[in-house]
């Protein structure tokens, strides 16, 4: 089965981090988003992993050619029209069983289910408590027969969380083409939702599968949620720290430096940070970073950035030096 990841969002709402690294670079738990989703998918037989890739691709193409073995293609999106169209890039390299991801989240997918290419589409859900947030799925029985964003009314609970597994990519992308050529847009782009709205309407049999977990990584709160999950299942690591307190989970990195200071619960702290006479708690410290005398939480401090006073929270981008008192 040929696997794609849609990578290619600008990350707006992550700025100022985006503005030097991807969105699914952004590192939680000692780790990028993106190697947490494919670690996830790992095990499926993948025969090729297709990336889509746009603004700083060039990195996310270096992380994944110097992280992982397996065959893989790297398509950019120059222009920014919507998942179905850098979907469609592909159109020439797909066949058979594909299955699309969402660059921005964690997933837990029954991989055990796929590696049997199921005859039948699959849309991955969750059943939430506000489905007006969300693009939902609705059912006749067990089969999907509408795909409604945002619903006003309460047509179904089961909000989707951006992976779709399709027996035949080919005649998805028949379907993304007629989108193209009568030019079938919803708020200004060519929408996934929409192409597969064609299938079921030419007959498609697409089911749901309730998935396991998900988590956003789209906002700098849902970021420090997914941190929080990942070092509460598994992720935590306890580096060498001097003169220090630990309160677990955390993941400090090999290579950090903590002197006097007291981090966690729930502290990322990057390699070759920095952290001196600092209390760290809920927050996520990237590479390099400095952190002095500051009190942290609920905080994203970029790579090589520097912070020094008495910050409670904050949001420092990458290679930025604060100073506060």
């Amino acid at each position: 089965m040929k696997v794609m990841i849609l990578t290619a969002g600008l990350g707006t709402r992550l700025r100022p981090h985006t503005y030097s690294r991807p969105k699914p670079l952004l590192d939680v738990a000692g780790k990028p988003v993106l190697g947490h989703i494919i670690d996830d998918l790992q095990g499926i037989q993948i025969d090729e992993l297709i990336c889509i890739t746009g603004y700083l691709g060039d990195q996310i193409e270096a992380f994944i050619r110097g992280t992982y073995s397996f065959p893989m293609r790297f398509i950019e999106q120059s222009e920014a029209r919507g998942q179905a169209h850098a979907i469609h890039l592909a159109r020439d390299v797909v066949e058979g069983p594909l299955l699309i991801v969402f660059g921005d989240g964690l997933l837990g997918l029954d991989t055990a289910r796929l590696n049997s290419h199921p005859a039948e589409g699959i849309i991955y859900c969750q059943e939430v408590a506000d489905p007006s947030r969300f693009g939902v799925a609705v059912l006749e029985g067990d089969r999907i027969t509408r795909l409604v964003e945002k619903p006003s009314e309460p047509v179904s609970n089961l909000a989707i969380v951006g992976a779709y597994y399709l027996p035949e990519a080919r005649r998805l992308m028949d379907a993304i083409t007629y989108l193209i050529e009568h030019n079938i847009q919803t708020k200004g782009e060519f929408y996934l939702a929409d192409a597969l709205q064609v299938l079921i309407d030419r007959g498609e049999v697409l089911h749901t599968d309730v998935v396991s977990m998900w988590r956003d990584c789209g906002t700098v709160d849902a970021i420090l949620d997914t941190n929080r999950y990942l070092l509460d299942n598994g992720h935590s690591r306890a580096g060498a720290t001097h003169e220090s307190v630990i309160i677990p989970p955390v993941h400090i990195a090999e290579g950090a430096l903590i002197e006097q200071s007291i981090i966690g619960p729930h502290a990322t702290i990057g390699a070759g940070a920095v952290v001196r006479r600092s209390i760290v708690q809920d927050s996520i410290v990237y590479a390099n970073a400095t952190l002095e005398g500051v009190q942290l939480t609920q905080s994203l401090v970029g790579e090589q950035a520097a912070l020094r006073g008495t910050a409670r929270v904050a949001n420092v981008g990458a290679r930025s030096e604060i100073s506060i008192g």
